[in-house]
């Protein structure tokens, strides 16, 4: 455990070995991968809340309105005495909506895999929030972690997963990760969980296409990182980003297009890429509420309150635990 000013840190950050080892084995498949969530170093994560502000990303403004709106609904449903525990915890703005709206919350327990980011909020919350035990934990968030003990008796324990982040995990990886969520809760526990849902092809491409290229940027973070940390020659320019609907899947991929034949150095191998080969860095899945419930319901968790926008374009979800 670490200390971050008055915070007390629970780091499990990924090591660079890791890193090292999950970008190798992406990149060894036939269809070349990276795992997403090493895209949010510090600068990933900054320009991450640059993309929630861009105009073509609707995503979260439209889940900020629906929090803004119902939020007070929310906190009824969480009930009093709760331990929030938030899963991606970014720059907190959600986080803040709902934690003024929460009856007597006993703690906030976010979990993020950008350490500093992570001290940043937490810190900020901590001072804004003095009466609520703030718990910071540094891992990455679909694995098993442990949730640090609390001061104050729980009277339930509750997940907080906004801004569609499950839409980055596979069906499987989902699956895993709602079931980590149902242990960590326990009986009595739940989740509330912000959903993507499934609308026009044009204006979904546009959210991850944005006309100033920071979605661009933000894509491309993760082979700067691979050059910072791990010693690889990513050379940028050689590299296009690519979002495109894929209708079949309901998700939105995200790509890095090699534009010529090359080679790339990651540790002591390299890795050769054909003029047009993609590495498949993200998905970002579109969801239809009953589909979703199904889903949950199978992992445990049982669906007790929906709120959308008028648009139907996004929701949040409340599910509880037996």
């Amino acid at each position: 455990m670490e200390s971050g000013e008055s915070i007390r840190l629970v780091n499990y950050e990924p090591t660079v070995a890791s890193f090292l080892e999950e970008a190798r084995a992406g990149l060894a498949k036939p269809q070349k991968t990276l795992p997403c969530k090493f895209f949010y170093d510090e600068r990933g994560s900054e320009l991450f809340v640059r993309i929630c502000e861009l105009d073509e990303y609707y995503l979260t403004r439209t889940e900020i309105s629906i929090m803004r709106a119902h939020a007070l609904e929310m906190g009824k449903a969480i009930g009093p005495g709760c331990a929030l525990i938030e899963y991606g915890i970014g720059s907190a703005l959600k986080t803040r909506i709902l934690l003024d709206h929460l009856k007597n919350p006993a703690a906030c327990i976010p979990v993020d895999i950008s350490r500093s980011y992570l001290l940043r909020s937490a810190s900020e919350l901590a001072r804004d929030f003095p009466a609520i035990e703030i718990l910071p934990v540094c891992a990455n968030f679909s694995e098993p972690f442990e949730v640090p003990e609390t001061r104050r008796e729980l009277e339930r324990a509750v997940a907080y997963f906004p801004g569609s982040t499950i839409g980055n995990l596979s069906p499987a990886e989902a699956a895993a990760l709602l079931g980590n969520m149902a242990a960590t809760c326990g009986s009595g526990g739940g989740l509330l969980i912000g959903i993507d849902l499934i609308k026009d092809t044009a204006l979904l491409e546009a959210a991850y296409n944005d006309s100033q290229g920071v979605t661009a940027a933000f894509n491309k973070n993760i082979l700067v990182r691979m050059n910072r940390e791990l010693g690889a020659n990513f050379d940028l320019e050689k590299f296009d980003h690519l979002a495109f609907y894929n209708e079949a899947e309901r998700r939105v991929e995200s790509h890095l297009v090699s534009r010529a034949n090359q080679r790339v150095r990651l540790g002591e191998e390299e890795f050769a890429f054909q003029e047009g080969e993609t590495i498949h860095s993200e998905n970002s899945q579109k969801y239809d509420i009953e589909d979703f419930s199904a889903f949950a319901a199978g992992c445990g968790f049982r669906r007790e309150g929906v709120w959308t926008d008028a648009r139907d374009m996004f929701a949040v979800l409340f599910l509880s635990l037996e």
